[in-house]
């Protein structure tokens, strides 16, 4: 071949070579993270907020409708079981209890006095019935004697019956005074009162809710009640682990366990079927809670410590990731078998080895197997 056809050749393949090396596509720029090893946890979180609420709550009102006479208590008070929370004009129910205790007086007294002449009856009985043994009283007298002594025990007994109805009576007005009245069903603090003194209230028509008089919580007893998305509630069993955050404590995580699963589904929205959790803070020291906060639920459902772990976001269709090959610069599409994983890491069981890097921004243009990359 002529050295002239011979240096074209190489002249036209120089210049070839130059136009693909200036024209071929720029390698797409990949984030990368490096395989590790380290403690994963395998966890399902709450679909929507949690609440803190507290294990006794009544919101309670009077059973009659009248004016506020006595309000000892105020908003955020402590207050003991059977103590007196309101009370409500009740100077007429105070009188019927008056005469209903005098009433009951005087029976006893009458009964006193009845028992008293039957007993005297009855020894006047005695008396006639052994003089009539000797023949020295007749026997019209001793039969007189004994029907008054019969007639009069029977009057005891009635005037000892009477009491009875009128100590009843007595206790039928210590409960209706009792129904002006609003004590505490338990220990615990005011959240509200409805109420000032001087005003009415009135009980709540059927089917008609109204805001109680009274709002007591017990805040002794505090627990988280979450909501779990239908998939995860299978898994979620009572006295499993539990890490609980509260928007007021952006800072800190509280342990805690599952208390509770409920035995339904709650159909809150179409296609939102969630089951109910409970969940309880371990710390003894709650004084920072409130009941109405809001609060999320993450359960912990396992755990292993130093296995071979990835970010979850770097997963593919939970089946695959991209491999960076450091000699040719390109990423291999590698299938991996995943362990147990949360919404941070997830555990690699095969497919990848401790020091493998792999791309981390796999939603980039570009990112595809067999693909020229460079890492940022």
């Amino acid at each position: 071949m002529p050295k002239r056809l011979v240096a074209a050749v190489i002249v036209v393949a120089g210049l070839g070579a130059a136009v693909w090396y200036l024209t071929r596509p720029a390698p797409t720029l990949v984030s990368l993270v490096a395989v590790e090893r380290g403690a994963v946890v395998a966890t399902v979180t709450n679909t929507r907020a949690g609440t803190v609420d507290a294990c006794r709550r009544a919101g309670l009102s009077p059973p009659l409708g009248g004016q506020i006479a006595v309000l000892p208590v105020a908003d955020g008070d402590r207050v003991q079981q059977d103590q007196l929370l309101l009370e409500l004009w009740n100077d007429d129910l105070r009188a019927q209890l008056s005469l209903a205790e005098e009433e009951a007086k005087a029976a006893a007294s009458r009964s006193e006095e009845s028992c008293v002449i039957a007993a005297v009856a009855q020894r006047e009985a005695n008396r006639l019935t052994s003089l009539r043994e000797d023949g020295l009283a007749s026997e019209e007298a001793t039969e007189r004697a004994v029907g008054n002594a019969q007639a009069r025990a029977a009057g005891c007994a009635a005037a000892r019956d009477g009491t009875q109805v009128s100590a009843a009576q007595v206790a039928v007005a210590q409960a209706a005074l009792e129904r002006t009245r609003l004590r505490a069903p338990f220990d615990g603090i005011i959240a509200e009162i409805n109420g000032e003194l001087g005003e009415f209230v009135t009980p709540s028509p059927v089917g008609i809710p109204t805001p109680p008089t009274v709002d007591l919580i017990d805040a002794s007893c505090l627990y988280i009640s979450a909501p779990i998305d239908e998939v995860d509630a299978p898994r979620v069993r009572p006295g499993l682990a539990a890490r609980i955050s509260l928007d007021a404590f952006s800072d800190r995580l509280f342990d805690g366990h599952v208390r509770r699963v409920a035995p339904y589904v709650l159909d809150i929205e179409r296609q939102a079927r969630t089951v109910e959790i409970e969940a309880e803070i371990d710390d003894p020291d709650k004084s920072g809670l409130l009941p109405g906060y809001s609060a999320d639920v993450e359960v912990l459902l396992a755990s292993a410590d130093d296995v071979l772990r990835i970010p979850t976001s770097v997963i593919v269709d939970d089946t695959y990731v991209y491999h960076f090959d450091d000699a040719s610069g390109r990423l291999t599409r590698r299938e991996i078998e995943i362990g147990i994983s949360n919404w941070e890491f997830a555990e690699v069981r095969d497919g990848l080895a401790e020091g493998d890097r792999i791309v981390s921004s796999v939603d980039r243009d570009g990112v595809s197997d067999g693909a020229i990359v460079q890492p940022e």
